[in-house]
This record gives C-alpha cells, structure tokens and sequence, in this order.
C-alpha cells in the first residue's frame, strides 16, 4: 500500500527504524524550514523550488538521495557513506550523522536557490 504522507511512510516500520526515520526528518525539516513535505516515488521527499532531497528506510540502512556534487569537502565528508551510485547509506547500527545530514540539506538549499534565480534570470 502506498503511503500518503511522511508519517504514513515512517509508520510502516518497526519502532526502533521509526525512531531513526523520525531524527533524519526532523533534521531536514530543520535545515531546510521553507521546504515541502511530499511523498514522491513512495518515499519522503523535500522541495524548495526544486526537489531538495529525499529519504527512505531498508531493512539494515536509511538512504539519503540524490548524491552530493559540487561541494568538494562536503563530497569527501559523505564519501565513507556513499554507495556505487554516490547515494547516502546510514546504517541502522551506527550513530546517525545529523550534522551531516543537516549540512548536505543546507548546501541543497543554496543549490536550489542558485538554480531558481538562473531559471529566473533568463526569462
């Protein structure tokens, strides 16, 4: 069953993965205060202007889309979490990185800004 909304989402796993989901959440909600909350491609999903970033929970991990680029040192700190398509994997089993989940929504903020202004100036 498809969820329709981020708390339908979350709900449908255990409590201890809940509780992990909810910290990544509440984390991006923080960093990127002006964002929407959306499900889309059955996950939570944040968008500014654009789409910003999205979550999703698995059995041993939580993923964090699209991967990092354009910030060197930001690209280097998510490097020991990046998987083969660059996508953010936090496993269930270590502290979560909130910092730096914070920071990757902030630098995606400034990217989104930069490309809506773009967009803007062109027309």
């Amino acid at each position: 069953m498809k969820p329709r909304d981020v708390d339908g989402y979350i709900a449908t796993f255990p409590r201890d993965v809940q509780a992990l989901l909810e910290r990544v959440r509440r984390t991006i909600r923080a960093a990127a205060p002006k964002a929407t909350e959306l499900i889309s491609y059955n996950i939570p999903a944040y968008r500014q202007n654009g789409m910003l970033v999205y979550f999703a929970g698995f059995q041993g991990h939580i993923g964090l889309y699209p991967p990092v680029r354009g910030n060197a040192a930001l690209e280097k700190a998510v490097a020991r979490y990046a998987g083969p398509r660059g996508n953010l994997k936090f496993s269930h089993q270590q502290p979560l990185p909130l910092a730096l989940i914070a920071r990757i929504v902030r630098f995606k903020v400034k990217q989104d800004r930069a490309r809506a202004a773009a967009k803007k100036k062109r027309k």
